[in-house]
């Protein structure tokens, strides 16, 4: 309902449970999925997965929308290629705005589970995320000095005008250089970006960069 009162969105379809969810993305092409989390049989952070890995549907964006917001979904969704994240209770037209968001490729996660990442990702148990990885390091070191500057705040959360202002850039500027480390990296979106930033040690919590 919330959807359809949008005059610039539309329901493409509706599934109960994650592998429908796929099979009705491979069919329908939309430009989001709204995924929840919790599912029978393919919960939603695979499902995500199964999204994100298929080349057939490079141009779709999954909005991860759930009550459960902790750590371990959070990166678990933004290691399966959730280019959003956000919990049940956020307002009827944020969530639009972050729909909009998330169709256009951008990143957006929802304040308090962005802050928790921010601060604790690389605290997480080793089965979940390992402090530093060599071979993320090893990616890492094929930036310039001025895309590691920008890496590093995108780890921190900040966003274009943001970083702009840290840097002494334009926000275009900024997020030429966002597209650019995207596509060195081989890396889908901004969230993937967040988790590189500190799995590879050039980010961690506590630390001003």
């Amino acid at each position: 309902m919330l959807v359809d009162s949008a005059p610039d969105m539309t329901v493409a379809g509706q599934a109960e449970d994650g592998r429908r969810a796929v099979e009705l993305t491979r069919e329908l092409r939309p430009d989001v999925v709204v995924m929840d989390i919790r599912m029978p049989g393919l919960d939603g952070i695979e499902a995500t997965r199964h999204i994100a890995d298929d080349p057939g549907l490079a141009g779709v964006r999954v909005l991860v929308l759930t009550t459960f917001d902790d750590d371990d979904n959070i990166l678990a969704a933004l290691r399966a290629g959730a280019g959003g994240f956000l919990v049940k209770d956020t307002r009827p037209a944020e969530l639009l705005d972050a729909i909009r968001i998330v169709a256009a490729g951008d990143a957006l996660l929802s304040p308090g589970p962005t802050a928790r990442l921010v601060a604790r990702v690389v605290r997480l148990p080793d089965t979940v995320a390992a402090p530093v990885s060599p071979s993320q390091t090893s990616r890492v070191a094929a930036l310039s000095a001025r895309e590691h500057d920008v890496l590093a705040l995108v780890g921190r959360g900040l966003n274009n005008a943001e970083i702009g202002e840290v840097l002494g850039l334009s926000p275009l500027t900024v997020k030429t250089h966002v597209s650019r480390m995207m596509g060195k990296l081989r890396i889908r979106d901004r969230p993937q970006l967040v988790v590189l930033a500190y799995e590879s040690g050039l980010v961690r919590p506590g630390r001003a960069e």
